[in-house]
């Protein structure tokens, strides 16, 4: 499995890369703060909504703190999906949020 700290993302996004966030956490956890432009699909319901993922693009996945993002992973992984996991998560995020 690919991973990326939140440094690294971080300075992607100020490069003005294109990046495809996907964040994994709970809508209450959401509800505390987001990564702008991330899309938010609870690890439950990362499966039942493959259709709602563009499967011809990388996405970075992210969590709370890394592990339920690594779990996201391995199913998108498993469905042919580009994807790299963010290590330390939302807890390690010190770029901008929206609420």
């Amino acid at each position: 499995m690919k991973t990326i700290t939140t440094d690294e993302l971080l300075k992607k996004i100020d490069a003005g890369e294109q990046v495809n966030i996907i964040d994994v956490r709970e809508q209450e956890e959401v509800d505390a703060g987001i990564i702008p432009g991330a899309k938010h699909i609870a690890l439950g319901q990362v499966e039942t909504s493959l259709d709602q993922i563009d499967p011809s693009v990388p996405h970075y996945i992210i969590c709370k703190a890394g592990g339920r993002s690594a779990m996201a992973c391995e199913i998108l992984e498993e469905n042919g999906y580009d994807v790299t996991n963010v290590t330390g998560g939302m807890m390690a995020w010190d770029g901008e949020v929206q609420f």
